[in-house]
């Protein structure tokens, strides 16, 4: 398991909503049990409220999601189970909506 690996949400009942989780753990921390991870969240219109550098869009599948940096969450390393998809290629955009998160937009 890489970092930006995407696995499908192990949690069948958000799964609707949050098809999909992105590990956003540093590679050089593989040996703890958890993966720290951002939920990708299918939203048809984002509240206007919603800081877009938190939200930010990226593709998985060919399904445009938003980025629910907001609910960031440790998850058993064991329940993500094959890799669906890459995002290193938006390291960038995950990084801001963290940031977001942590230091205000």
């Amino acid at each position: 398991m890489a970092q930006f690996d995407v696995f499908e949400n192990p949690s069948p009942a958000q799964r609707g909503g949050f098809p999909y989780v992105v590990a956003l753990q540093s590679d050089h921390l593989t040996h703890y049990t958890t993966r720290f991870v951002m939920p990708l969240a299918r939203l048809e219109q984002l509240p206007k409220s919603t800081p877009r550098k938190l939200a930010s869009v990226v593709t998985v599948a060919g399904e445009t999601l938003h980025l629910a940096a907001h609910l960031c969450a440790p998850l058993p390393s064991k329940l993500l189970r094959k890799s669906v998809a890459t995002l290193r290629h938006d390291a960038s955009v995950l990084r801001d909506a963290l940031d977001a998160v942590v230091s205000g937009v």
